[in-house]
């Protein structure tokens, strides 16, 4: 005898309930749309478009371009000058960015420390460098570390001989150094200040009875508690040197025998892209770049976030 199954249907109240269910759905799509458009426009669109450009080549004794799938890849890695500017931003994460972050950790102590008369005025003039825009310090700081005129110069005058050179090949990436951590000292205060704002005032309250000194606190307590942001200003940090470009590229009018036109990596994308038309090459050196860039970034985060466990 064979049985035949009926479909029974779902019951009033839970197909009313699951139609609503679906008209939310639909209305936070509906909401999420314009940022979802303007996220594909603005972020993905230009990342396909520069993959789609890195896959070819112009020829140049026949015109237009070809397809070269991933030759240009194994060019930029065998490209010295590519090298040679990772090498430069790399040496200058590795010590910029370290002294950058102590500076703004020390500041973001001293502030929250309530020890410190007129704590807000201080915390204003940290962080208005990082309002100045970019462009208008390197030309600020480029009238300063100018031979000729400027602070450097006038230094070199008393002094009767060229002692400060902060333009030379020897000095120009600590020069540039100096001019990002004074811009971003203040920003990463910030980020330090507000992390520190939210530890809970009991936990003060309970070091004080134990006895624990102020040096005793800030091991043990404060920096503990802003692990995670000692970390994101970390990333943003090591991202924001890997885009270096501003401060070298308006300096060069000023040293070009120093800095040269692939002396970061964005420089050399940059020049190749606008100076020397090599758009497929130029859009091939962006990509991988930022491949690197996204590696270390996640290795730190890794590191960080295994230390906080």
């Amino acid at each position: 005898m064979t049985s035949i199954s009926v479909p029974v249907e779902a019951p009033p109240a839970r197909r009313a309930r699951s139609a609503r269910r679906h008209r939310v759905h639909r209305r936070g799509w509906l909401f999420v749309s314009p940022f979802l458009l303007v996220f594909a426009l603005v972020f993905l669109a230009p990342i396909v478009y520069a993959v789609w450009l890195s896959l070819f080549r112009e020829q140049v004794f026949f015109g237009g371009t070809e397809f070269v799938g991933l030759d240009n890849y194994a060019v930029v890695l065998a490209d010295a000058k590519f090298w040679e500017s990772f090498l430069r931003v790399l040496l200058f994460l590795v010590v910029q960015v370290p002294v950058m972050l102590v500076l703004a950790l020390v500041a973001a102590l001293a502030i929250d420390s309530a020890r410190l008369h007129a704590a807000g005025f201080f915390r204003i003039v940290i962080f208005l460098p990082y309002a100045v825009p970019g462009v208008v310090a390197a030309l600020m700081w480029g009238f300063i570390y100018g031979d000729h005129f400027g602070l450097a110069a006038d230094l070199n005058d008393l002094l009767g001989r060229n002692a400060v050179q902060p333009m030379s090949g020897d000095w120009v990436l600590a020069s540039i150094g100096n001019i990002v951590t004074w811009e971003f000292v203040g920003y990463n205060m910030l980020i330090f200040y507000s992390a520190l704002k939210v530890v809970p005032g009991e936990l003060y309250e309970a070091a004080a009875i134990d006895g624990a000194g102020t040096f005793r606190i800030v091991r043990s307590i404060k920096l503990p508690a802003i692990r995670g942001a000692v970390v994101i200003a970390t990333i943003f940090s090591i991202i924001g040197s890997f885009q270096l470009f501003n401060e070298p590229n308006i300096l060069r009018a000023l040293a070009p025998g120093a800095i040269s036109t692939y002396y970061t990596p964005n420089m050399y994308a940059y020049n190749l892209s606008f100076s020397g038309q090599q758009y497929n090459y130029s859009a091939t050196v962006a990509i991988v770049m930022g491949i690197l860039t996204a590696v270390i970034a996640y290795v730190v985060q890794l590191r960080g976030a295994r230390k906080g466990a």
